[in-house]
């Protein structure tokens, strides 16, 4: 069911999603074609926005503190895992694995080297203020709209 709150959220964690993106641009190897990497990176924060934390707002301060955090780690967690499939993707139409299982292992091989390369104080503590922010945020939108 549509709310305000599901709104707000799927909003602003897109926002936030675009924001992340714009500082992990520079952390990737020279050369990285992005393509659609914000604008993906935003649609997850969309979905997650609405689905994540929309369903969870309106339980007060301490729980949108939690839900914040929640959303955006699951926001993390997403954008990497659909980021390493289709780098996986790429490298399997260029006939690197020998099969299916260690294409798929592949995946959360290259997932763990994206975390490891994106796991800086600049993208982390974005995050977390972002998180700190926007819950809260939905919070208020889920009692103030009800």
């Amino acid at each position: 069911m549509p709310t305000a709150a599901r709104l707000v959220a799927a909003i602003l964690l897109a926002i936030l999603g675009w924001i992340l993106s714009d500082l992990v641009r520079p952390l990737m190897p020279e050369g990285t074609d992005f393509g659609w990497f914000n604008y993906v990176n935003a649609g997850v924060g969309l979905f997650v926005g609405w689905i994540v934390m929309g369903r969870r707002a309106g339980r007060g301060f301490v729980n949108g503190l939690n839900n914040g955090l929640t959303g955006t780690a699951v926001l993390f967690i997403y954008c990497i895992g659909i980021h390493s499939a289709f780098e996986m993707f790429r490298l399997a139409m260029r006939n690197r694995y020998d099969g299916a299982m260690e294409a798929l292992t592949a995946i959360f091989l290259i997932a763990s080297e994206f975390g490891l390369m994106i796991a800086t104080p600049a993208v982390i503590l974005t995050a977390v203020a972002g998180a700190v922010i926007i819950g809260p945020v939905v919070d208020m939108a889920a009692e103030r709209w009800h």
